[in-house]
């Protein structure tokens, strides 16, 4: 390929797709002010979460501060893990539960749209029998399935969320088995929370509702693993 021709062809590109390059650009920004931000507090993840959990207890708004962080959460992509178990600490076992099965769909809904406004135009894979397509064809085809496993097998969240909107999966198939399928990690995550004693800054563990999280965990890992089983046999 001569430069001209490759000059062609970058300047194709931007003309086609310069709303991607420049949402890229500003999803960029944010993220390496959040990056910098939160160095320059010197904030770890955990200390990251101790100061949400810090000011999201001291406003009576708590709950939709709490869904509209995890609605942005993807964006800056922190640990769904450490906002669930937030999640636990702030409200209980119950409703953290509710508010984080409410906040985490709505961002996954959120990220798999942006997927999939970067894949549009970008991605073109044909559904083969070898390699990626193959791969493509069976996450398009099994949609519900494939993204159930992913979730109870606590694949990245976020990572299953973008890729799915990306390769343009069935957006009702994803949803449904994000909700079932991450449900049993949000109620052990919630639950951990709640056994814990972050809020007041030192842990002080409820043991019997650790043990039940420690046990719907485990037993998530279970039913993913019979649901593999049975898709194999299939």
């Amino acid at each position: 390929m001569t430069l001209e021709s490759s000059l062609l062809v970058k300047r194709s590109f931007l003309q086609n797709h310069w709303q991607k390059v420049l949402a890229a650009l500003f999803w960029l920004i944010a993220l390496t002010g959040y990056v910098i931000y939160t160095k320059g507090q010197n904030l770890s993840p955990l200390g990251t979460l101790r100061e949400l959990i810090s000011f999201m207890s001291k406003s009576s708004l708590g709950p939709l501060i709490f869904i509209g962080l995890y609605i942005l959460r993807p964006l800056f992509l922190f640990s769904a893990g450490l906002l669930s178990i937030a999640s636990g600490v702030l409200f209980g076992p119950f409703w953290g539960v509710i508010y984080t099965v409410i906040g985490s769909n709505l961002g996954a809904s959120l990220a798999y749209l942006i997927g999939r406004f970067f894949g549009d135009g970008l991605v073109n894979l044909k559904e083969t029998d070898t390699g990626l397509g193959s791969y493509v064809k069976r996450l398009r085809q099994n949609s519900f399935e494939t993204v159930f496993i992913m979730r109870l097998i606590f694949l990245p969240y976020d990572l299953v969320n973008y890729l799915a909107g990306f390769l343009k999966v069935n957006y009702l198939a994803f949803i449904l088995a994000t909700v079932l399928g991450a449900l049993p990690g949000t109620i052990s995550f919630a639950l951990f929370g709640a056994s814990t004693g972050l809020s007041d800054g030192s842990p002080k563990f409820d043991w019997r509702v650790l043990l039940a999280s420690v046990a719907i965990f485990i037993l998530s890992l279970l039913i993913s693993r019979l649901v593999r089983r049975k898709e194999k046999l299939s």
